[in-house]
């Protein structure tokens, strides 16, 4: 069969299906990516939510034997929300990273990979697939740079020539022979700005990210915030955007070209204080269909609580006493403490000292004293 004809067919049949950019890689090892893996693990930047060993990650044999070839996938998602609630005073919001807007990106993708392995399965029976979505072992940005779909951009980030760093990433590994595409040239140059305003300094140098530092990672982590991040993280319940909003590439870009993407806007810039109540059920059928969801609603909760702090909400002084006196995980009990004391209302100093009679988890009690200690700031 002549590939390079075939190549042309599942372009054309990827424009069909709605994918927005396609590119070709070759199945090579990722040697500079392995040394970069390397050495985020010896400075310990890594998130802990990565898949797999650093050869997994960087070897596509491994994952699939006998794979040539790798087809690399991109959507574009919006930046801008139509007719977005207001955070007003009495009446605050948090909102979730653009990356979790709409539909689960996941399933998105993966309904797009299927469509496109099956196309492909059709002209090869016999072929050879393997397909992932973010949570897979290989990273989905190399992919993406070595097939062109990109560049990788200071933030870290793919920044498309047409979309700018607001795509998805999907990619199918493949036993066929598929001739690779050119990469992007690299235009950051001089600018520097994504690195200059992230707000946690997690963005060491330009394309070398702390994960442990990020917002967008400590989101949705589920402990105690570290008391330097608290301050940092303002209204943001799940991601952060800062590296993306601020990138002179993505000025101007917007794309609403799926359906799946488009946010509910009570959703991705919900009330705080309801949250504070939600059940598991209603957040399942609430926020369940998002990929922000993912860590359950107690991350969520505790950013909910450390948003009103930093708004000094004092419409939510009842229902953070009552989640500092009744709810029974420690994280959400401290944290409230914490964000009562900030929140600074003298009843609010009083209420954590009724409450550090009865309370018994060291952790919590130590919230409950920094929070009585703003007090004297």
């Amino acid at each position: 069969m002549d590939f390079h004809q075939f190549k042309e067919e599942v372009i054309a049949y990827s424009k069909e299906i709605g994918i927005d950019k396609i590119g070709f890689a070759s199945a090579d090892v990722f040697g500079e990516l392995k040394g970069r893996l390397i050495r985020q693990q010896e400075l310990s930047y890594q998130s802990g939510f990565e898949k797999g060993s650093v050869e997994e990650r960087t070897e596509p044999g491994r994952l699939m034997p006998g794979a040539q070839s790798i087809i690399s996938i991109a959507l574009a998602y919006p930046s801008k929300m139509h007719d977005a609630p207001r955070s007003k005073k009495g009446d605050r919001r948090g909102i979730f990273c653009r990356a979790s807007w709409g539909r689960d990106y996941h399933d998105v993708l993966r309904d797009r990979l299927n469509k496109l392995g099956a196309f492909i399965q059709q002209h090869f029976p016999e072929v050879e697939m393997k397909s992932m979505v973010d949570t897979g072992e290989l990273s989905d940005r190399a992919v993406a740079e070595r097939a062109g779909i990109g560049f990788s951009g200071k933030n870290c980030a793919v920044i498309t020539p047409e979309f700018g760093s607001y795509v998805y990433l999907g990619e199918i590994v493949t036993n066929i022979p598929f001739a690779p595409d050119e990469p992007v040239d690299d235009s950051c140059g001089d600018c520097n700005i994504c690195v200059d305003a992230c707000p946690t300094d997690a963005l060491v140098q330009g394309g070398q990210l702390n994960a442990q530092r990020c917002i967008a990672f400590l989101t949705q982590t589920k402990d105690f915030l570290p008391d330097e991040f608290r301050t940092k993280i303002g209204n943001r319940l799940y991601g952060c955007d800062t590296c993306q909003t601020v990138c002179p590439k993505n000025r101007k870009k917007d794309f609403h070209l799926h359906e799946e993407f488009e946010p509910d806007p009570e959703v991705v810039k919900p009330k705080l204080i309801p949250l504070l109540s939600i059940s598991n059920r209603q957040f399942k059928e609430t926020y369940g269909p998002i990929s922000g969801s993912w860590r359950g609603k107690k991350p969520i909760q505790r950013n909910a609580i450390i948003a009103l702090a930093h708004y000094k909400d004092e419409t939510s002084v009842d229902e953070l006493v009552r989640l500092m006196k009744e709810d029974p995980r420690p994280v959400i009990r401290g944290t409230a403490a914490w964000g009562l004391g900030k929140i600074g209302k003298k009843d609010c100093y009083e209420a954590i000292k009724d409450a550090m009679i009865k309370e018994e988890d060291s952790q919590v009690l130590v919230e409950m004293e920094k929070g009585l200690q703003f007090e004297f700031q």
